[in-house]
């Protein structure tokens, strides 16, 4: 009697462990899985206790939109965003002098020109988003060394006090006109990513078919006979244009439009007639990033659907991500021609051209940013 009790207890024993073992993997998964997917909601929560107290940003995106993210990241993470707005040139030169000694976490906001110049020193660490299966293949690198976050088309801006619609030049060429002498003016090419972008555009528009910049170095020098002085600064530019100082620039359009919409200035733009160069604005994690985690989640919320419509309603940014619905009709309604570019040898001889104005072709008591 004793050893069937026995027996019987055994068994009942036996019967209620593998029950309790089917019964967690039908719930969880096996035990690889179920740490596995912990693993994952771990890492997609974000949580602030996982990160470091604080993340360093370098961005040209503007003391306004900074401000904003700034507040929206703290007040989500609990972790200090601590921001430098400068030109997104000046971003790679102060990311490539830092590169023994990284003091960014991020570097969000530049041309892709910028980005993979930087890929090539080095500068940025590999991250692959958890939103890339929304981003089309020409707006990320392939090796997801940087991600694009908006595309940012170049326009002609003018002062609509100054200047009537029908006035307006309507091409690229058309601010070589004399009558523009002492009225154009424009950000110092050499610190700003959008300004280079645009100079070595005029560029390669010729070189691409000759092999030869002259042609182009010749359109800047008339450029530069119309252009009243080089601002040291965006604000400046926008200033000195608002003011009637000068009634002309280029810009990039979703810039022209906000400032327009959001501070009052008397701006409109002219989309050029023969294409313009679009830009692919990005983000990327700097190699060696003393605060990696926060930085990672950095990148992550200031790309949501959320932060995307915003960015897109509130500071008239034009998404990469393909999944963002309901943007603003100046953004679905607009016809942009883009111009047909080789970015690898855009970006190969782009220094060399900068530096050839800068030397060459400047008219040196215009440049406001040495003064």
């Amino acid at each position: 009697m004793n050893i069937i009790k026995k027996n019987w207890l055994v068994s009942s024993l036996f019967v209620a462990v593998l029950l309790f073992v089917l019964a967690g993997c039908m719930a969880g998964g096996s035990s690889e899985e179920t740490a596995e997917k912990s693993s994952e909601k771990a890492k997609d929560s974000g949580s602030s206790a996982e990160l470091e107290d604080k993340v360093v940003v370098y961005s040209p995106h503007g003391s306004d939109i900074l401000s904003e993210f700034e507040k929206q990241f703290e007040a989500e993470y609990d972790v200090d965003m601590q921001f430098l707005d400068m030109g997104s040139q000046e971003i790679l030169d102060r990311v490539r002098s830092e590169k023994n000694n990284p003091q960014a976490d991020v570097w969000w906001g530049a041309p892709q020109v910028n980005f993979d110049k930087a890929k090539e020193e080095s500068l940025l660490a590999k991250y692959k988003p958890s939103y890339a299966d929304a981003l089309p293949d020409m707006y990320h690198d392939e090796d997801w060394m940087w991600s694009g976050t908006s595309i940012t088309p170049e326009v002609i801006l003018y002062n609509t006090k100054e200047i009537s619609p029908e006035e307006a030049p309507k091409d690229w060429d058309d601010l070589l006109d004399p009558k523009w002498k002492d009225e154009i003016i424009i950000r110092y090419p050499l610190a700003s990513g959008t300004m280079r972008t645009i100079f070595s555009s005029m560029i390669y528009r010729t070189y691409q078919e000759t092999q030869s910049p002259e042609a182009g170095y010749e359109w800047l020098q008339k450029l530069d006979e119309n252009t009243k002085e080089y601002a040291a600064n965006p604000e400046i530019m926008y200033n000195q244009v608002a003011k009637g100082v000068g009634s002309l620039s280029v810009w990039n359009m979703p810039d022209t439009v906000m400032l327009a919409k959001e501070k009052g200035y008397p701006f409109d733009y002219v989309i050029p007639e023969s294409g313009t160069p679009v830009l692919t604005e990005g983000i990327a994690l700097v190699k060696g990033a003393p605060h990696p985690k926060a930085a990672k989640a950095f990148y992550e919320f200031v790309n949501t659907k959320e932060a995307a419509k915003l960015l897109a309603e509130k500071y008239y940014r034009i998404p990469t991500r393909e999944d963002i619905e309901s943007l603003p009709d100046w953004i679905t309604e607009t016809d942009i021609k883009p111009m047909d570019i080789d970015w690898t040898l855009f970006q190969e001889k782009s220094q060399e051209w900068m530096e050839h104005w800068d030397t060459k072709i400047k008219n040196t008591e215009k440049d406001k940013s040495q003064q």
